[in-house]
């Protein structure tokens, strides 16, 4: 379908001398000296599985740069290896002086791995004690490799970490896979993919836990929730971590962020590529993000596609996406392939299907953000259905990933009709709105204490409880922080300017000191600590007056009730 295009007449070697302007004029951003971690691994090397699988593999390993070789079978042998008796006890004198253990059927639940290259640990875990079986086998408390030849991976992960192997023996790519792995020693630097700022996360507050998407999205298991005496912190570790993205895409707040790059340079970067595209002659953009690896194999797309190179797909997610579009992208295409981890595949249907929602909620075509798969050319250089939205540049002038994402959201809206409604989004979408209970809310303000954004606030002369749905990130802290259970989240995108505008949720006249007529609080609050603490002691009789008093001339009372009554405070 060329209805689009047509209208602009495109001239793809026009496009292609503007695409090559454009990347002439703006570098894509990368980090030139990135911070990284280094694994050390002196080539200890523990083989799990059935005892022929182990014996035969230690066997091919034997003699190449290994420092040490130890077998823990973990499940029986499946004859499977077609030997015969010679072959057998071959393979047993040409491996009988390896270290090696048996797990008994109970133990083979019990059995953990964890860790990563050069720190790996091995365990049984049972009901009352933890063994260690690294020490016995290789004289050492961690094992630096991990060679599993299981049915099943005894370290069930979509990434697992660098130094351990799941592979079935004498399957495809397995000697190959044996050579990589005999070549694991020595000293690996990486980068360390990511950095985070506690100050704006939204994970817990108080005691409560609120957002949790990036612990949902890691394929890698890297990021976990560790509860110190107060409150939990997202931690991630970077030799876990594999830079997969999803975790900073998810992230509502911008407080974990990719390094390479960051996700404002990523922007503006898009921003400038479009720019200077459009001025250099340029018609109809397509913006297709993909991994850059696919790019070293593929020939050069049609003159309108301009190429996102991610590390991983998951270092770009619908705000990215929708940048694009109010940039003056004509169209985004995400390209995918069959070899993405379940929940990064999953990931990012999620956040295609919440681009598409808050296009349409906001008068666009939902079409104009698609994913192609890759080697399918045709698709990745098909001409635009639609023509760009704007051809001016996009200005982004915000700090914040959230108020960066609103002027996106804004230019959108100015470009097109929005509908008043608030639109359903996928569960877990960090949009939506916020109810509170008058009658219960007592503008105790544990909700704006608990609030990670600036969404709540307080106000500056009067009792009053002010809501800003733009910056909600529906986390969730405020409902729980709340003692009046008086606060219910409202999810979903609300396609109307009310969601930028600061509301007054609860308001209440103040209530004035009785003594020196300073306003303090507001009068539920005082009837509501005047009720819990009626039956208290130290506001008996006329003490209960000073409920009614700011906490000035409360001290002041205090202090000449004492001097009246110097044997009264024996009393409490």
């Amino acid at each position: 379908m060329r209805s689009a295009i047509d209208a602009v007449s495109v001239d793809d070697a026009a496009n292609r001398s503007a695409r090559e302007a454009a990347r002439q004029r703006v570098s894509w951003p990368v980090n030139l000296t990135p911070a990284s971690v280094t694994y050390e691994s002196a080539g200890h090397a523990l083989l799990l599985g059935d005892e022929t699988s182990v014996r035969l593999a230690a066997q091919r390993l034997q003699g190449r740069g290994l420092a040490a070789i130890a077998l823990l079978i973990t499940e029986p042998s499946t004859g499977d290896a077609a030997l015969d008796d010679a072959g057998v006890e071959a393979l047993l004198e040409n491996t009988r002086r390896l270290p090696c253990q048996t797990l008994t059927p109970t133990q083979r639940g019990q059995l953990r791995v964890e860790g990563y290259l050069g720190r790996f640990g091995v365990s049984l875990h049972g009901p009352d004690e933890r063994l260690d079986l690294a020490l016995p086998l290789l004289g050492r408390r961690h094992a630096d490799l991990i060679l599993d030849l299981g049915r099943s991976p005894a370290l069930a992960l979509e990434l697992p970490p660098p130094g351990y192997r799941h592979l079935a023996w004498g399957g495809p790519g397995c000697d190959e896979a044996l050579d990589a792995f005999a070549e694991l020693v020595g000293e690996f630097d990486k980068p360390r993919y990511f950095q985070i700022n506690a100050d704006l996360c939204a994970h817990s507050a108080s005691g409560n836990v609120g957002c949790t998407r990036c612990l949902e999205v890691c394929p890698a298991d890297a990021i976990s929730s560790h509860k110190g005496r107060i409150e939990s912190r997202i931690e991630i570790d970077p030799y876990l971590c594999q830079g997969v993205g999803s975790c900073t895409s998810a992230c509502p707040t911008g407080a974990i962020q990719f390094r390479l790059p960051e996700p404002a340079r990523q922007q503006e970067a898009l921003v400038s590529w479009l720019d200077a595209y459009r001025q250099a002659g340029g018609k109809a953009a397509v913006m297709r993000f993909v991994e850059a690896g696919d790019l070293e194999a593929e020939d050069e797309p049609a003159g309108g596609v301009l190429d996102v190179p991610l590390e991983e797909l998951g270092n770009a997610g619908h705000d990215q996406w929708l940048t694009a579009l109010a940039a003056g992208a004509a169209e985004v295409r995400i390209q995918v392939h069959p070899e993405l981890p379940a929940s990064l595949a999953a990931f990012i249907d999620d956040q295609v299907a919440q681009a598409r929602t808050l296009l349409e909620a906001l008068g666009h075509a939902p079409d104009r953000i698609r994913c192609i798969q890759r080697g399918d050319g045709a698709a990745r250089d098909a001409y635009p259905v639609h023509l760009p939205l704007v051809d001016e540049p996009l200005v982004l002038s915000a700090e914040r990933k959230r108020d960066r994402f609103e002027e996106v959201l804004a230019r959108l809206t100015a470009l097109g009709k929005a509908d008043g409604r608030r639109h359903p989004m996928p569960p877990g979408a960090a949009y939506g709105g916020l109810e509170v209970d008058r009658d219960a809310c007592t503008l105790c303000f544990a909700c704006v204490s608990n609030c990670p954004t600036p969404a709540l606030a307080t106000g500056d002369d009067s009792p009053l409880l002010s809501y800003r749905e733009a910056d909600c990130v529906q986390c969730g802290l405020c409902a729980e922080a709340c003692p009046e259970d008086a606060i219910r989240l409202a999810p979903g995108f609300l396609a109307d300017a009310s969601r930028t505008e600061r509301q007054v949720r609860h308001e209440e006249a103040p209530f004035c000191c009785t003594r020196c007529g300073k306003p303090f609080a507001n009068a539920a609050t005082i009837a509501t600590i005047k009720a819990k603490l009626a039956d208290h002691p130290y506001f008996a009789g006329d003490a209960a007056a000073r409920l009614e008093m700011c906490e000035d001339c409360r001290v002041k009372d205090v202090y000449q009730g004492m001097v009246r009554d110097p044997d009264s405070q024996l009393k409490v």
